[in-house]
């Protein structure tokens, strides 16, 4: 079984759900800074993926620092580090823009989007 929950839904790329998740658990402290991440092989097998999506999830999960590659452990979940919160607030600028793009598209007002903000905010905030 996967330290994380993800359920697949159909006509969205499979390796961004899976990374959503991952990084939802991690805020949501169910996986802890440290622990171990599973494999390639593991992820494949338990999601029932090719293991070449499995792979792209793990390098992505890396490239974002969301995962460290230790040697003779392999993934766990990465400290958040010491990059200024600017830097890691500029880590969120391409899903700002998605949102509003899609906020807009719907017809949705800057208060409603803060509104739909604040409520997630708060439901994942709390531990």
């Amino acid at each position: 079984m996967l330290p994380f929950s993800v359920e697949i839904k159909p006509g969205y790329p499979i390796a961004e759900q899976v990374i959503f998740a991952v990084k939802k658990a991690v805020v949501a402290g169910q996986l802890q800074v440290g622990a171990p991440f599973p494999s390639v092989r593991r992820l494949s097998q338990e999601l029932a993926i090719n293991p070449n999506t499995a792979h792209k999830i793990v390098a992505s999960l890396v490239a974002e620092g969301v995962l460290t590659m230790t040697p003779a452990v392999g993934s766990v979940v990465a400290e958040t580090g010491n990059a200024d919160r600017a830097t890691r607030g500029a880590l969120l600028d391409g899903d700002f823009e998605r949102l509003v793009v899609e906020a807009m598209k719907l017809g949705l007002s800057q208060d409603e989007v803060s509104a739909a903000l604040a409520r997630h905010w708060q439901r994942l905030g709390k531990k």
